[in-house]
């Protein structure tokens, strides 16, 4: 049973490089940023940051400038399967909905889910906030994070292209959505 209460606002970030990744090598999750969301009062919970440690990848000196994660922070991260399960146990993620700012976040745990044998840490119900931000504001089109949180009328808080930082602004976006559809 879906427990509709919170939703559970994630971004991830992934290794990445300015071009094609170096031979052998593949984008992978090295951090999953949390922000927990309550749908009645719109209030955000603690941002918390779990760092995945890679294993068929490396921190690029472009991921580190984009992210400032470095090689040595994302080293002594746990296991994608540990990382998952933390979803489970301390987020109950597997019974809640879940949202992110658009679909990279799903595909990329869903990829990485299939690539390494892991369960797919969520339940079915998935919101993609920028999809509903440029409905909810008749916009011509999507955009990205951080337009849409000047669109708001609202101050990015933190690190831009940190997972808990993104995920504490998307979740502030999603309580205003929310907050539009049914006002306090």
């Amino acid at each position: 049973m879906i427990s509709l209460d919170q939703v559970l606002v994630v971004d991830v970030e992934s290794t990445c490089w300015e071009g094609s990744p170096p031979p052998g090598e593949v984008s992978e999750i090295i951090e999953i940023g949390i922000c927990p969301l309550e749908v009645g009062s719109g209030v955000r919970g603690e941002r918390r940051s779990v760092l995945v440690r890679p294993t068929r990848s490396s921190v690029s000196p472009f991921c580190t400038r984009l992210t400032t994660l470095t090689q040595e922070q994302v080293s002594a991260g746990v296991s994608f399967a540990e990382a998952c399960a933390v979803l489970r146990k301390e987020f109950r993620s597997d019974r809640r909905v879940w949202a992110s700012y658009g679909d990279y976040d799903r595909k990329m745990f869903e990829r990485q889910c299939k690539d390494l044998g892991v369960g797919y840490p969520f339940g079915p119900r998935h919101v993609n906030v920028k999809t509903l931000f440029a409905l909810a504001h008749a916009l011509p089109r999507e955009v990205g994070m951080a337009e849409a949180v000047r669109i708001a009328g609202r101050k990015l808080d933190g690190t831009h292209h940190r997972g808990h930082d993104d995920a504490y602004n998307i979740a502030g976006l999603l309580a205003g959505l929310l907050n539009r559809i049914s006002p306090n």
